[in-house]
């Protein structure tokens, strides 16, 4: 029972304030350690009520039986740490919906600044390798078709035992080889959410491309691109729940739809525009900005931002940025203001209509702001100090081609830009004639210019000239 070549396993089990592993806490742990002695086995057990030191809400106190009253004289997670770690060390940690115990405890160490780390198995994925038959994988769902003998619910050590005898029951009615292969597999695996299809991930690519989760709703909940599309979509469940978001995408997914691209380029760009369109709940970075802009310098030389939609693509040559919000552009130009001591107020960072600015007060302004400087050698320093920011110009006359070809397989894609901005791929030669001889207008897009950017600058942008 239990593979040979593994090392002791310890079922393990939590209640905890909520389930949000970086902001609730642990009010309980139950562990039942397995090990191999020849061809039995030794099992103990070990558990312990933990003071979260927060309130343990209403509807939790009710679930488990856990009250406030109870954990009051309770040791502290940091107290019980060692402890925990001695009954875990050297275990394959298995648990119900493993990545919810393993996030908390990694989670609890980690604010008592300790790291650990196992390797983990899911009875969860465990129960529906070996019973894919079976209506529903929860815990309570297992202890019903298997007639598991639980005497305590929702207490830690109690759902431990139960995690324990449903792996017995597993070898009690299936070869031993059988378990044991499925045991090793879902250790190399991730660990799907339980209302995931089983076979989630098998339509996934080893390519680049996007992907995109879905809830309940039409839009997706999550975008996100990668070189590897299956490597990368299975690597959001084998972490560690250490966000909110992290926690909520296992709880709300039903669905993955990816789309392939020929390399990481393709996959930036789609992942920009898709997320921009389609605005899904847990993405942030990649929005839409409508505050994007540049800097410019106006006639009396001091620098201004200028909004992205009163300016053309083609007038960005020349202009620093691109910036996500004026708030961004500034905080830009205070960064650059210490080493060539520039002036807050030229910068147009104050409003003080006379005397030294703030930089001059603390002896960072090169003296501009009370005449001891000229403005033409204030404003010299200044372009110095913005020289990498500067946009520089479109290395062309009209649109440009960008080449990606696949690692395998034949597949090419044609990305056209112009004025550093977009225009599309081509995946045939129709569609490339289509965007040549009729090309979209060029549209600002923050994100595709500071990729596109930062590519050029790189010598990373293989340009082909259309003419």
């Amino acid at each position: 029972m239990l593979p040979r070549d593994l090392p002791d396993f310890a079922f393990v089990d939590l209640e905890t304030t909520g389930t949000h592993a970086g902001g609730d806490r642990i009010t309980e742990i139950g562990i039942v350690r397995v090990a191999r002695d020849g061809d039995a086995v030794r099992v103990s057990e070990w558990s312990s009520l933990v003071n979260p030191q927060v309130p343990i809400p209403p509807a939790i106190q009710t679930l488990t039986g856990i009250t406030d009253a109870m954990v009051a004289r309770a040791p502290s997670f940091d107290a019980v740490a060692a402890h925990v770690r001695a009954e875990l060390a050297d275990c394959v940690f298995a648990a119900h919906n493993a990545r919810f115990d393993y996030g908390f405890l990694k989670n609890a160490f980690a604010r008592i600044g300790a790291a650990f780390t196992a390797r983990v198995l899911c009875t969860v994925r465990l129960s529906r390798r070996l019973f894919p038959e079976g209506e529903g994988h929860g815990l309570d769902a297992l202890i019903a078709r298997h007639g598991l003998e639980v005497d305590a619910r929702h207490r830690a050590l109690g759902d431990a035992r139960a995690i324990w005898s449903f792996v017995q029951k597993a070898y009690a009615l299936l070869p031993c080889d059988t378990v044991d292969a499925a045991i090793k597999r879902i250790l190399r695996i991730p660990s799907l959410p339980a209302q995931l299809a089983a076979d989630a991930l098998d339509a996934l690519p080893d390519a680049p491309g996007v992907y995109l989760f879905y809830g309940e709703n039409p839009l997706p909940l999550y975008i996100g691109k990668s070189v590897d599309l299956r490597e990368r979509v299975g690597a959001h469940f084998t972490g560690d729940w250490r966000s909110e978001t992290d926690l909520r995408l296992s709880q709300e997914i039903r669905r993955i739809e990816h789309e392939e691209t020929a390399g990481e380029l393709g996959a930036l760009l789609r992942e920009a525009v898709l997320i921009k369109a389609l605005m899904p709940a847990h993405n942030r970075a990649l929005r839409r900005k409508e505050d994007a802009g540049v800097l410019a310098f106006r006639d009396d030389g001091a620098p201004q931002f200028v909004p992205a939609r009163a300016i053309a693509p083609s007038e960005l040559a020349g202009m620093y940025g691109p910036f996500g919000s004026p708030d961004a552009a500034r905080a830009a130009l205070r960064e650059r203001a210490a080493e060539p001591r520039l002036c807050w107020r030229r910068l147009a960072l104050e409003r003080r209509p006379q005397g030294p600015c703030f930089a001059r007060q603390l002896r960072r302004c090169g003296g501009v702001c009370v005449g001891e400087e000229s403005p033409q050698a204030h404003d010299e320093r200044l372009h110095e100090a913005l020289a990498p920011l500067r946009i520089p110009p479109w290395p062309g006359r009209g649109p440009a081609l960008v080449r990606e070809r696949a690692r395998t397989g034949d597949r090419v894609d044609v990305h056209v830009f112009n004025a550093w901005c977009w225009l599309g791929t081509a995946r045939d030669q129709g569609d490339l004639d289509g965007l040549l001889e009729a090309p979209p207008r060029p549209a600002f897009d923050l994100d595709v210019t500071r990729l596109l950017l930062r590519r050029y600058a790189a010598r990373k942008l293989e340009l082909i000239a259309t003419r």
